[in-house]
This record gives structure tokens, sequence and C-alpha cells, in this order.
């Protein structure tokens, strides 16, 4: 095959960049662009997320859920600066209601604790 990597030899290089602090995502990208590895999945057999969860290096949040948080911790930061800007209130509205949203699936699936509670103030 034109492939260089092995199966371990991506496996490694994904622990190496998940130290570094990389999100799954992130880690896909550059074996992509890097190390010319289209599909970690065809590679190895196994997604990169399932990957790091077996050797314990997954995040505690989901990513996604991780990505919207931080927007809308941006947008209060935002609107603490410019109290008037009511068209940022809306959209943090959505985006925290697109949080409860998801962290309601995710409790469902067990992936949250039940009882984790997305608040606002503690969110940063």
């Amino acid at each position: 095959t034109w492939q260089k990597l092995t199966a371990d030899e991506v496996k490694e290089t994904i622990y190496k960049l998940s130290k570094k602090g990389l999100t799954p995502s992130q880690i896909g990208v550059i074996l992509r662009d890097s190390h010319g590895v289209n599909q970690i999945k065809h590679l190895t057999g196994t997604k990169i997320l399932r990957i790091l969860r077996a050797k314990g290096l997954a995040s505690k949040i989901p990513e996604d859920l991780y990505h919207l948080i931080k927007k809308a911790v941006a947008i209060r930061k935002h609107l603490e600066k410019n109290r008037q800007d009511k068209d940022s209130k809306y959209r943090l509205i959505l985006i925290e209601s697109r949080i409860h949203k998801l962290a309601r699936y995710y409790k469902t699936k067990a992936v949250l604790p039940p009882n984790w509670k997305y608040e606002s103030a503690t969110a940063s």
C-alpha cells in the first residue's frame, strides 16, 4: 500500500499529540495534513476518540460541548463591555440553549454524569 505509517505508529502519534493538549479533531487534521493519513478508522480500526479513551487521555467533556461553552463565555465577556448589544444577547441565548440540549443528550448517553450542569458563572 501507499501508506507509510503502521497502525501502532499512528496510535503513538495520537498519544503524543494528545499529551500536547490537542483535541481529537485537531489530531485528525494534523495526521491528514502532515502524515498523509486520510482516515484513522481505516488504518487502526477505531476512531481517534476511542483510541484516546482506551488510554485514558480523552477529555472529561465532549469536544463539541466544550467549544459551545467556550463561545458562550466569549460572548458573555463581550456583553460585559457592550451591554447594549442586543444581537449578541440573542445569540448567547441560542448558544446556551444548544448547550443545554447537548448536555441533556450526553446525560442520556452517560457521557456526562447525571448531576452535570452548565452554569454561566462557573463556565469560564
